[in-house]
């Protein structure tokens, strides 16, 4: 099971505050739309070695107080069932609240390991009045300012406790998954149903078909690996329905068990937020990433000017990660489906590449010495030493005097220097610089 961590509680108690400062910056699948109820993030942290994904399941701004109750009860018990870890948020100044006895009854009823978190105690007093919420019926509770981080690190240390710690890539099988992701009917399962020859998969025209995750083997043409169709994700704006949030938390977590996402955009459409945002999500999660631009049956310009118009605007939404295969495909008609599955294998393939440290030094200090780090405060950066990190995804650390002073444009030349050398085509990269 993937590690989730989903927050939840009453508006204004602090969510996203407290997910920002645990994703240490704003990362979110949904784009603000004004006036709607719904406001969900999704991201990255770490704790003490251990990563998890962090849910905000929102608050919400209009409507009734009946309403308002009914889909925040509605949320909180997706949360309970999809997490593995629930942060239950109450505000240490304003105290108990009615809302905040319903969710808590909730989570006492479930099996869900929670922890009740009192956020705004700034201050020794609000840490001290923060012993009221023991009458929700827990052993514990975590006063903590989202706002300036007091007694984050203490909740931290708690939450991993109740973590999986064991990689979910060395214990899962050993055998290739593949991501089917992207928004609602851009045809996934269509996609999934071409390539297995048999209606696995439920297809209608209404976005949002799929609810939950399908792993399907796939053993042809030489290839062994899972296909993982995925609910897809949608624009908040266009959310009416609790279920969305059941499927986008299951996308997460098909996400995060992925080698390889094939991340389908509609050709009729421009490359717009949403796709970056998915794409993003399997980019920060170190998964190898194929686009597969489907529908293209449909496009009136078919000829290599306007695909290559479409690429290059593809490359300027997803910069600086460029080096991303494309692929221009009618699952309709089969139009290069196969191929479609051969770039995914090969980008699986680039992303397991180990490269030997006695190469990348070969290669490497040659360039950095014709293009050394420019100097800082009057001080001259010299990297001595290059090895590739023992970790699933391709990472190389740099070893130097000044590692402080490698400024973000050094490290993108280091990393097109690394690709233009080896093929790493569809796979992000982490380089690290590190004090000799």
């Amino acid at each position: 099971m993937s590690n989730i961590v989903a927050l939840v509680g009453r508006p204004n108690v602090g969510k996203s505050t407290l997910f920002n400062r645990l994703t240490k910056r704003r990362m979110a699948i949904v784009d603000p739309t004004s006036g709607v109820t719904r406001d969900r993030h999704y991201g990255k942290s770490d704790w003490n070695g251990v990563e998890f994904s962090v849910i905000d399941t929102g608050g919400y701004v209009e409507g009734s107080e009946d309403i308002f109750e009914q889909q925040i009860r509605d949320q909180v018990e997706i949360a309970i069932e999809e997490a593995r870890v629930v942060l239950f948020l109450v505000d240490a100044i304003e105290g108990i609240n009615p809302m905040d006895e319903e969710v808590a009854g909730m989570l006492r009823k479930s099996r869900k390991k929670y922890l009740v978190v009192a956020n705004k105690a700034d201050n020794s007093r609000l840490m001290n009045d923060s012993t009221v919420f023991y009458s929700l019926g827990v052993d514990n509770i975590y006063p903590v300012s989202a706002i300036n981080g007091t007694g984050t690190g203490e909740l931290l240390d708690e939450v991993v406790k109740l973590l999986d710690k064991s990689p979910g890539e060395e214990t899962r099988e050993d055998i290739p998954r593949f991501a089917v992701v992207g928004r609602p009917n851009v045809g996934k399962s269509s996609l999934i149903n071409s390539l297995l020859g048999a209606e696995r998969n439920i297809v209608t025209e209404i976005p949002g078909t799929t609810r939950d995750t399908i792993y399907t083997r796939y053993k042809k043409f030489g290839f062994d690996f899972y296909l993982v169709d995925t609910a897809g994700l949608r624009k908040k704006g266009k959310v009416r329905e609790n279920i969305e949030f059941y499927s986008v938390m299951r996308s997460v977590r098909a996400i995060e068990m992925a080698d390889v996402c094939l991340l389908m955009v509609d050709a009729s459409q421009p490359f717009e937020a949403q796709d970056l945002n998915i794409f993003s999500l399997a980019t920060r999660n170190n998964k190898g990433v194929v686009i597969l631009v489907n529908k293209w049956d449909l496009v009136d310009e078919k000829d290599q000017k306007s695909i290559r118009r479409f690429r290059e605007q593809i490359q300027e939404r997803t910069a600086p990660l460029t080096d991303i295969p494309v692929i221009f495909t009618s699952v309709k008609s089969r139009q290069r489906v196969v191929k479609a599955i051969e770039l995914a294998h090969e980008v699986f393939q680039n992303r397991q590449q180990k490269i030997s440290t006695s190469k990348l030094n070969q290669v490497l200090l040659p360039i950095i010495e014709r293009n050394p780090p420019p100097a800082t405060k009057g001080k001259y950066i010299k990297i001595k030493y290059i090895t590739q990190l023992p970790t699933h995804y391709p990472s190389f650390a740099f070893f130097c005097n000044l590692p402080q002073y490698i400024k973000e444009p050094y490290m993108r030349f280091i990393e097109n220097q690394i690709r233009s050398n080896w093929n790493f085509s569809g796979v992000p990269m982490k380089i690290y610089f590190r004090k000799k």
